[in-house]
This record gives C-alpha cells, structure tokens and sequence, in this order.
C-alpha cells in the first residue's frame, strides 16, 4: 500500500464508501509477506512515499519473479528491479509484464508511470563507458516519476560538449554527474549549476584508478560546493536522491 493509497482509502471512509471498520481491516494487512527466502516490505511505499525495489544481483531468477509476484499482489503498482541478469529477464517475462533494459541491468514491471516531480533531473557522463551506470541511474529516477535528460559523452576531455548543454545543466532541478578516470566532471559541472550536483565515481579507468576508488576520492575532494558523492557504480542511489530532490516542492505543497 503506498501515501496515495491510504490517501484513496481515507477519502472514501469520509464519503461513506468504506466504513471505519473496513478501512481499519485494510490498514492491518500483514505489512510484510513471509517467503521463506525473502520478506517484501508491502508498507514501505507507505512509509517513504517509494515503493520497494528488488536488488537483482545475488538473487536467483525465481527468488526475484517471486519477490515481484508478492510486491504486486500486496497492492505495489510498478516493480523496479536493479542488476537484473539477462537470464532473470528471461525467467521473470514469462509471468510478469517485464520491461528488460539491459544497459543498465534494469527490469522494470508496470510501465513509468507519467512525471510528476517539479522540473526535471539530468544525467550526465564522462564517456560512453560510464552508460551502464548512467542508465541504472536515468531509469530509476524515471520510475520515481521524474522526467530525465540523458547528456552523454561530456567530459572534461572535451569541454565544448558540456558546455554546449549549458542551458540544461542550469535548468535542472537535480544533477546526476557520472565519471570514471580522476572523475573531474562532478567538480565542473558543480561550478555551473545551482542545484544539487550527486556525483557517482564509476570503476571506469586504467590501473591506477583503482577500480573507481581514485574518482571516488576525487569526488569527496571537490571544491565545487553543493556536490554529494554516492558510491563506486551506484546509479541506483544517485537517481534515487535526485527523484526526491524533484519532488521536494510537490510535497511541500
């Protein structure tokens, strides 16, 4: 059961839909289901206004087509699940309306639903390695019900590219800015915009990258203030973040 849900049922005991009783019956539905291997939270939607998501990776495909069966029959209207394996695609399409996005290893089951934040959130990279990444995190904000400019291949390398986007980085209400390497394009792009700047350090680069952690450091470093760093590949969280930030003025109101 998720905010607008509860909301539905309240409205509905005050035009004499839905008595008290039956309003307080649906409200003590076991707020979670017991699977054996897993237990999906049915009431997080309720408690952070976000329904929950199925982290894929670990997971057997049954163990994630059966995580989403429980979600959706407990009331969830749309299920996003990350690091999501070509074979779970498979497995999970054959009982579920799955949409499969492999670039950013994300099934999403529902459809996006139409935006509703306050403007909108960019997505940038430092290059076109950094898309995995990128994708996990552009899809997932959309899911949240944000609309998403993807601009990729905008690093520092070439300053013209960004630059020449100039008028979306300063329109945005969230910035997501992805890079690998020494991670540079999180400071620049913080030294242009006046919205947040969440910054994710990718494990793109040579030797002496270290697997992300030398763009991560970079990243805490910076001296571009209004910048966040997530960690090393976490599109999912950054996108997340950034779906919120869009949405702080709708829940103000």
């Amino acid at each position: 059961m998720e905010q607008k849900d509860v909301r539905g049922l309240l409205e509905q005991v005050r035009s004499g839909a839905v008595t008290v009783d039956e309003a307080v019956l649906k409200l003590k539905l076991e707020p979670f289901e017991e699977l054996g291997f897993a237990k999906p939270d049915l009431h997080r939607g309720l408690r952070q206004g976000t329904a929950e998501v199925i982290y894929g990776a670990g997971k057997t495909p049954v163990q994630i087509r059966d995580i989403a069966k429980a979600l959706l029959a407990g009331g969830q209207e749309r299920v996003l699940i990350t690091r999501m394996s070509p074979e779970a695609a498979a497995l999970v399409s054959e009982a579920l309306p799955l949409d499969y996005h492999e670039m950013g290893r994300i099934g999403i089951v529902g459809g996006l639903p139409a935006p509703d934040g306050d403007g909108f959130v960019v997505v940038a990279t430092g290059g076109t390695s950094d898309m995995p990444v990128a994708e996990e995190a552009a899809l997932t904000a959309e899911v949240l019900g944000n609309r998403v400019v993807r601009l990729y291949d905008v690093g520092v390398a070439g300053l013209h590219r960004l630059l020449a986007h100039a008028e979306e980085l300063m329109q945005a209400r969230a910035i997501v800015a992805i890079a690998g390497m020494e991670g540079a394009l999180a400071s620049v792009v913080g030294g242009l915009a006046d919205c947040p700047v969440i910054a994710v350090p990718t494990s793109v680069g040579y030797g002496a990258s270290f697997g992300g952690l030398a763009a991560l450091l970079s990243m805490l470093n910076s001296c571009a203030s209004g910048v966040s760093v997530v960690n090393i590949d976490n599109g999912f969280g950054a996108g997340y973040l950034a779906g919120m930030i869009n949405h702080m003025g709708r829940k103000s109101k």
